[in-house]
């Protein structure tokens, strides 16, 4: 995460999470993660927006696709490691694939029902500002 008033990156990676919520200071409401810069002091915020989360399919491959959007007040992200928690559905047989970890920015496993490998590879992002 970036600080946007004096732009300091953070050291350690940041973790935020749909299921967090964190008051903000003086009752002003609350933010999926709230953050006081080190070097600034200044409690930045960021939230993320759970009606814009969108599913990343078969026809999105290989394409960049808006899956999730946030209310950034002060923090910016700038880089991504995803970690577990993801899931995948078979195209063909539906099979479904719980909390799958994509740290390592591949997944394969085996779909019985379709008796073939499945997989994720090459996990790569963007953040685009609006």
């Amino acid at each position: 995460m970036k600080c946007g008033n004096c732009g300091e990156i953070s050291e350690k990676w940041q973790y935020i999470r749909l299921m967090d919520s964190v008051a903000l200071k003086g009752g002003r409401g609350s933010a999926s993660m709230v953050q006081k810069c080190k070097l600034c002091a200044r409690e930045n915020s960021i939230e993320i927006l759970s009606s814009t989360i969108r599913s990343y399919n078969v026809e999105d491959n290989e394409k960049f696709k808006t899956i999730v959007e946030f209310e950034c007040r002060g923090l910016e992200p700038v880089d991504f490691q995803p970690q577990a928690g993801f899931a995948a559905e078979g195209v063909e047989s539906r099979t479904v694939f719980s909390d799958i970890n994509l740290q390592e920015k591949d997944w394969t496993d085996y779909d019985e029902k379709a008796q073939e490998s499945v997989g994720i590879y090459e996990v790569t992002h963007q953040f685009v500002k609006c």
